[in-house]
């Protein structure tokens, strides 16, 4: 399941592309977070001062946490010729690809892509 503790910027299937992603095992929560909270997690786990669009923590093996930056992937959406739903969709693609173990690159791209297509959002 995925849980939310504030209100996406978007309305997306998230439990439907999180399961087809990790699996209806895996639990994620999921979290709309402002740039003053992004940039304090982004400081404490990863020693970098920058905002971040979307960060992405394994908890356990079968949890984690993703936290999605609002302010951020509204600057950044039109600068990728996206819409802030299809944005928010990529970020989320994107970080659940990351808690299944995929590192940047050709494959997770090709994979971004894929999940992109399925949902509309490309």
């Amino acid at each position: 399941s995925i849980s939310k503790t504030k209100s996406p910027v978007a309305r997306l299937p998230f439990e439907r592309i999180k399961d087809d992603i990790l699996g209806t095992q895996y639990v994620v929560s999921l979290v709309f977070v402002g740039e003053k909270r992004a940039r304090a997690l982004n400081m404490t786990y990863r020693k970098k001062s920058y905002v971040p669009n979307v960060l992405a923590f394994p908890v356990e093996k079968n949890c984690g946490e993703i936290f999605i930056c609002t302010k951020t992937l509204a600057k950044e959406a039109p600068s990728f010729d996206m819409s802030v739903k299809a944005y928010t969709g990529y970020l989320l693609i994107h970080a659940l690809l990351h808690l299944k173990g995929h590192d940047h690159g050709a494959t997770m791209e090709r994979k971004e892509t894929l999940y992109l297509k399925k949902y509309g959002l490309a």
